[in-house]
């Protein structure tokens, strides 16, 4: 059965390299565009558009597997009055508590969840409402370490492993279509949603408000929220519309 969702939430993205504001094309740290290098500042123009939550990785630590830009997420936190959302390096308990520490609202654990399991159950357990796990697909299977690895675990049977383990979220991204305006694969991402009892957002390839139309009938069916980085900072899309038909 999925879960209620209210409405659909729009997660602006913040990609940091090296403290600079960057998209990457599917995932490939030697294919990023610069689009600025004051994240702080991006961070007031979102919510002055009107976001209320935020989506921030830290793109080094996912392949160092540990905080680098950590400043630059401490002056988004500052600057942002909503919900911040953090992922990229994040392997264990004390990397977790520390970005919870500094006011973060949610951390995302990805290559951990496939290779450490159960340090990603007892974080959730312990810290309810606070732990989102990101699922990232290449052609349906998990694909780790800042999606250079591709393992040979399919998306559903990650997600549902942690079923009952309290997860706030699963963030799903399919990583052939991030950063390329390729469209959200609605299809997989309602899939993996209506498999398991874990609200789901969607991430990877939103080219415009098209995308955002999609999603929306599925909120009934898992799907929490939606990412958008490229499309935004591109201007394919406008955020104040984006929020607006998230919230119908």
């Amino acid at each position: 059965m999925a879960p209620v969702v209210s409405g659909l939430t729009i997660f602006p993205a913040i990609d940091l390299k090296g403290g600079q504001v960057v998209r990457l094309a599917e995932g490939d740290m030697d294919r990023a565009t610069i689009y600025g290098d004051d994240p702080a500042a991006q961070a007031r123009l979102f919510a002055e558009a009107g976001a209320t939550h935020l989506h921030v990785v830290d793109l080094d630590g996912a392949f160092a597997g540990e905080s680098v830009n950590g400043a630059a997420v401490e002056s988004i936190i500052a600057a942002f009055p909503g919900k911040v959302q953090v992922g990229g390096g994040i392997r264990d308990r004390a990397g977790v508590d520390r970005w919870l520490g500094l006011g973060v609202d949610r951390v995302i654990i990805g290559t951990a969840a496939l290779k450490d399991p159960e340090f990603v159950k007892s974080a959730a357990r312990d810290l309810p409402g606070r732990i989102v796990v990101g699922v990232d697909a290449r052609d349906g299977m998990v694909a780790t370490e800042g999606w250079a690895d591709v393992s040979d675990v399919r998306v559903e049977d990650l997600a549902r492993r942690f079923e009952d383990a309290g997860v706030s979220a699963l963030l799903f991204t399919d990583v052939g279509r991030d950063g390329l305006l390729k469209g959200c694969n609605v299809e997989a991402t309602v899939a993996l949603a209506r498999a398991v009892a874990i609200p789901v957002i969607a991430s990877g390839g939103v080219a415009d408000i098209h995308d955002i139309h999609a999603l929306c009938p599925h909120v009934g069916d898992g799907i929490e929220g939606v990412i958008t980085g490229r499309a935004l900072y591109d201007g394919r899309l406008d955020l104040a519309e984006a929020i607006a038909a998230g919230r119908g």
